[in-house]
């Protein structure tokens, strides 16, 4: 836990690295309350695939990662469609028509999905009671690969991260599930937050495992 502060300074002076947030996670792949002290993301958007390399080639928090992990997992997102802002700051656009050596995302390939809303104090109640149910529905969903929460901060600045089959996949979730259209129609009408973001993006390569399996393998 205590790197969640150290880390912050080397990763400000990493060249490259344009955009970058810490995260912890939810325990298994609960997207509710309660952590799992002992794993942590980083998210991070790059100048282009040299500075990526030279990152995980050289930098002394990636050599701790692999010193002291148990299990890591990498992968590397092309964005395909994104919506929103990220603490004032649109991480991931404008959006190229086109990324060279990168497949983009097509109906049969895989998609990861990242939300992320920072939600009002008035409203923080509903929005940890309504996850049990939308949890429950990413389990039945044959289509999800994986899925985790993460957050920057407990309860307020929350967040999910999830891998798909494809977007038929995602759609169904986001539409035919009547638990995720009640939270989606509830966060408009209360106004459950004052910021949030939704991106998808077209994974091209991963490496390592995520609970025993590298679930786009």
């Amino acid at each position: 836990m205590r790197y969640m502060a150290f880390d912050r300074p080397v990763l400000r002076r990493t060249p490259g690295l344009v955009f970058w947030r810490l995260l912890g996670s939810g325990r298994g792949a609960s997207t509710g309350i309660g952590a799992d002290l002992r794993r942590w993301a980083l998210l991070a958007v790059w100048r282009d695939e040299r500075a990526l390399d030279r990152f995980l080639d050289a930098s002394p928090v990636v050599a701790r990662w692999r010193r002291e992990a148990r299990e890591s997992w990498q992968v590397r997102l092309a964005p395909v469609a994104s919506r929103g802002s990220w603490n004032g700051v649109e991480p991931f656009g404008p959006l190229p028509a086109s990324t060279p050596g990168i497949a983009p995302g097509g109906p049969g390939g895989p998609l990861a999905v990242l939300t992320r809303a920072s939600i009002r104090p008035s409203r923080l109640t509903a929005f940890h009671r309504s996850v049990p149910e939308v949890d429950r529905l990413l389990a039945e969903q044959d289509g999800c690969l994986a899925s985790v929460g993460v957050g920057e901060w407990p309860l307020a600045r929350q967040g999910t991260f999830s891998l798909w089959r494809d977007a038929a996949a995602v759609r169904d979730f986001a539409h035919k599930g009547a638990a995720h259209r009640r939270v989606i129609g509830r966060t408009r009408e209360e106004d459950w937050y004052s910021e949030e973001l939704f991106a998808r993006f077209s994974p091209y390569a991963s490496e390592g495992t995520w609970d025993g399996a590298d679930p786009l393998a």
